[in-house]
C-alpha cells in the first residue's frame, strides 16, 4: 500500500510540475491577487472576468517571476472570462486533456498562482452533466462540478486532471457553495469570440417578459402550459418592428417552446443575430405569427 500511496504522490506532483509553466499571476483587482491560463505561446492570458475588475494598470506574474504589463482584450461576464494581452514570447501553453475520458471520481487538481509560486489542491470530479446556462445567460458546453478547495487567489486558474492536462478553468463566480470549472470546449469559443470581437456576440429582441401560465384552450392547442408575457417593449427594437406590443404573450420562437426567459436566451446565440426568426404569440385569445429579425446585444 505505501508503495501505491508512494507512486500516486510522485504522479500528482510531476502533474503539478508539468502545468507550472502554464499557469501566470493576475493582478487586475485591488489587494488580491489571481490566476491566469496561458492560452497561446503568442502572450494570449485566460482568466476568470470577476478577478479583472479595471480594464487597465493590469499585470501578469509569469513563471519565470517576471512581471509585465497586461492589455484587455476582451471580457465576457455571462460565461466569467477574461482575455489577457501580455508583450511575451515563449508562453507554454498547457494541454488540454481528453474529455471523453473525463469521468465522476477521477481525480483533479485546482492550480493556482496567487503569488511568485504554484499551489494546488486534490479533489474529484463530482458532477458531471449537459451543457448549461449561467444566471447571466452564459452558455457553458458542460456542467464540471469538483469537491476541491478554492482558496484565495485560485479563480481563474486550470483545473487539470492526473496527467496535469488542462480541463477547465476554476471560478467561485458562476455557483453558489459549489466548485464548477468552465470546460476547455467554452473557453475556446469563448476566447475566439473575444478576440474577434471583444464581446461575446448575442441575440436582442428589446423586450422585458415575465412567466404565465395560458389558459386551457390555449395549452392544448399549443401544447404547452406557460408563454412569456410581454411587460414592455423598447421603441424602435426588433421586436418592436416586428408587431410585439405590451400584453402580448409569446410562446414560441425559432419553432421551439418558450416557457422560460432561459428558454428564450438559448435561442438567441450570436449565430441568430441578422436573421429573420419566426416567432407565435397570442394577443385577445388568438395564436398569431411574426418573424423577427434578430439584432445584437450593444
Amino acid at each position: 500500500m505505501s508503495n501505491v500511496l508512494t507512486e500516486l504522490s510522485a504522479a500528482l506532483a510531476a502533474a503539478v510540475s508539468q502545468a507550472d509553466s502554464g499557469i501566470v499571476h493576475i493582478e487586475g483587482r485591488r489587494r488580491f491577487g489571481a490566476t491566469g491560463i496561458v492560452w497561446g505561446s503568442d502572450g494570449l492570458i485566460l482568466t476568470a472576468n470577476h478577478v479583472v475588475t479595471r480594464d487597465d494598470s493590469l499585470k501578469v506574474g509569469l513563471p519565470d517571476g517576471s512581471s509585465v504589463d497586461a492589455s484587455l482584450i476582451g471580457r465576457d461576464p455571462s460565461t466569467d472570462l477574461a482575455v489577457l494581452k501580455v508583450a511575451a514570447s515563449g508562453l507554454a501553453p498547457l494541454t488540454e486533456g481528453n474529455k471523453q475520458e473525463l469521468g465522476v471520481g477521477n481525480l483533479v487538481l485546482a492550480l493556482g498562482r496567487p503569488g511568485r509560486t504554484v499551489q494546488a489542491t486534490l479533489g474529484i470530479v463530482s458532477a458531471l452533466g449537459e451543457g448549461w446556462r449561467t444566471r447571466l445567460g452564459g452558455d457553458i458546453d458542460r456542467y464540471l462540478q469538483t469537491d476541491v478547495v478554492m482558496y484565495p487567489g485560485f479563480s481563474g486558474g486550470p483545473l487539470v486532471d492526473a496527467a496535469g492536462q488542462l480541463i477547465g478553468l476554476n471560478t467561485s463566480a458562476l455557483g453558489r457553495g459549489v466548485s464548477l470549472a468552465v470546460p476547455v470546449a467554452t473557453l475556446a469559443r469563448v476566447a475566439d469570440a473575444l478576440q474577434t470581437h471583444g464581446r461575446v456576440q448575442r441575440g436582442y429582441l428589446g423586450v422585458s417578459t415575465q412567466r404565465v401560465h395560458l389558459p386551457d384552450d390555449l395549452k392544448a392547442e399549443l401544447n404547452q402550459k406557460r408563454g412569456l408575457l410581454v411587460v414592455s417593449v423598447e421603441k424602435d427594437s426588433p421586436a418592436a418592428k416586428a408587431g410585439l406590443t405590451l400584453g402580448d404573450t409569446l410562446v414560441t420562437f425559432a419553432d421551439s417552446p418558450v416557457q422560460s426567459h432561459d428558454d428564450l436566451l438559448a435561442q438567441l446565440a450570436g449565430d441568430v443575430v441578422g436573421t429573420a426568426v419566426s416567432a407565435k404569440f397570442v394577443r385577445g385569445g388568438q395564436v398569431h405569427n411574426t418573424e423577427i429579425t434578430v439584432a445584437a446585444r450593444s
